[in-house]
């Protein structure tokens, strides 16, 4: 999806209905199709590594990868909806072990409940997100210094909160355990949690003026600024999101293992960077969906748990990841440029 915003100036005429809508189309079909290769790509490597090894897709295997991609869903998730603004969150992963130990810390022990324990996640997530979102969109200083300062800020507070201190299932409350490891109808908590975030997101970015906003300020900050749009509220906006979703799925993290200590998560933000952008999400802003980010964190989820399956050298994973990010960067490329000369000829016309 993408949205350009302009504001028509004295003796320039307003776009033609017909070619925003055409625009509108040619651009919902590219990422419609981006997002059909992503699924087709996730389904070929499923069937392959099934075929290698039969028990990949048993039951327990298929909980076992809806699991370990919730999580990470849940992160590119809110890592989208910063990138869409031209703007970028690298302390995801620090504030998903802030929260996990903080709300492990807080349940140790105690017989507090899974909403508590959500809500503290939330809030300690909060609070790192309008702390990055105020440097960002007030103080003007660039995304990536601002949370690669920030990722380094919390990893330090978190360690010194820890003292090498480590908490155990053991000690935290039956109810909150049950969240990550129960199902509903044979299908696990965690995947249906990440699910309804997705589906409310994107349906937020497609539906309501500030979700559409959003891309307008990615597509272009100078014309959405002089069509009226709040560009410093709605960046605050979406950094206070991505920090409450990675402090609620490190609320998750507790629930799904147990046992916390404070380097959770650690080196998980290049990991769901290269989730968002493998998905279709621009890194220069502006275009994509979640549900995009949304298969490319599952494909990378998947290609881990392939490789662990095929007994192939962790190594790879990561290298993977690395070449699968390079590729998309380098398709977005090519499809803007085409798209931009595609669009100019049926203005033309």
């Amino acid at each position: 999806m993408s949205v350009t915003v302009e504001k028509p100036g004295p003796g320039k005429p307003a776009a033609a209905p017909e070619t925003t809508r055409s625009a509108r189309s040619l651009v919902d079909a590219v990422f419609r199709a981006r997002e059909i290769s992503i699924a087709g790509a996730l389904l070929l490597l499923v069937l392959f590594t099934w075929i290698a090894e039969p028990r990949f897709l048993n039951d327990q295997g298929i909980k076992d990868l809806l699991l370990n991609a919730a999580i990470l869903v849940l992160l590119a998730v809110g890592q989208s909806v910063v990138v869409i603004t031209r703007n970028i969150d690298l302390s995801v992963g620090s504030v998903v072990g802030l929260s996990a130990f903080a709300c492990g810390k807080f349940v140790s022990g105690t017989d507090h409940g899974v909403l508590t324990v959500l809500l503290l996640g939330l809030l300690v997530g909060a609070g790192c997100g309008i702390v990055s979102g105020a440097l960002v969109s007030f103080g003007r200083v660039p995304a990536l210094v601002v949370t690669l300062g920030m990722l380094y800020i919390i990893q330090g507070v978190d360690y010194w909160w820890a003292q090498g201190q480590q908490i155990n299932a053991a000690d935290v409350p039956q109810p909150v355990l049950d969240l990550g490891s129960g199902s509903v109808l044979g299908v696990p908590y965690l995947p249906l949690i990440a699910f309804a975030v997705l589906a409310a997101t994107a349906y937020v970015l497609r539906t309501y003026r500030g979700g559409r906003e959003l891309y307008a300020i990615g597509s272009s900050p100078e014309a959405a600024r002089l069509a009226g749009v709040p560009i410093r509220r709605r960046v605050l906006g979406a950094y206070l999101f991505s920090g409450a979703v990675s402090g609620f799925a490190g609320a998750l993290w507790l629930a799904r293992f147990g046992t916390v200590v404070a380097d959770n998560a650690h080196g998980w933000e290049l990991t769901v960077v290269s989730a968002v952008v493998v998905g279709g999400v621009a890194i220069v802003g502006g275009t994509g969906t979640v549900w995009g980010a949304a298969l490319g964190a599952l494909l990378l989820t998947t290609i881990g748990s392939a490789l662990a399956v095929l007994k192939v050298d962790s190594f790879w994973q990561d290298a993977i990841a690395g070449a699968l990010l390079l590729a998309a960067i380098s398709v977005d490329r090519i499809v803007r440029v085409r798209m931009t000369r595609a669009l100019r000829k049926r203005s033309a016309r």
